[in-house]
């Protein structure tokens, strides 16, 4: 299984963070899958890669260090397909959403720490 983890600190309320990540994700075209008020799990949607190379995506906020002005947050991408070779499917995803995350113009990022 590949998988993939990095975390951020953005200068957005946590209250504020969780439709930005919705929207980003859908932008990102993936599905929610299930969002709660510190979790979110998309997926992408069947149809254009093999099923094993389905990426899901996981984002916990981090309500219990968040600050009115910064929020921490951590994203886990992960698929079922076995990373034979460095740049395979999930870690391209990884980096297309790690990306998006950092150039997003709805916040400033603090930091980006990948795991």
């Amino acid at each position: 299984m590949a998988r993939y983890t990095c975390s951020f600190i953005v200068s957005v309320p946590s209250d504020h963070l969780l439709p930005l990540l919705v929207e980003l994700l859908q932008d990102c075209q993936l599905d929610i899958q299930y969002n709660t008020a510190d979790y979110i799990i998309a997926r992408e949607v069947p149809g254009n890669v093999p099923f094993p190379k389905l990426v899901t995506v996981e984002v916990l906020i981090d309500k219990s260090k968040s600050t009115e002005a910064e929020t921490r947050m951590s994203i886990v991408l992960k698929n079922e397909e076995l990373p034979l070779q460095l740049d395979n499917y999930c870690r391209q995803m990884f980096e297309f959403i790690k990306q998006a995350i950092e150039n997003s113009r709805h916040w400033h990022l603090i930091e980006s720490l990948a795991g």
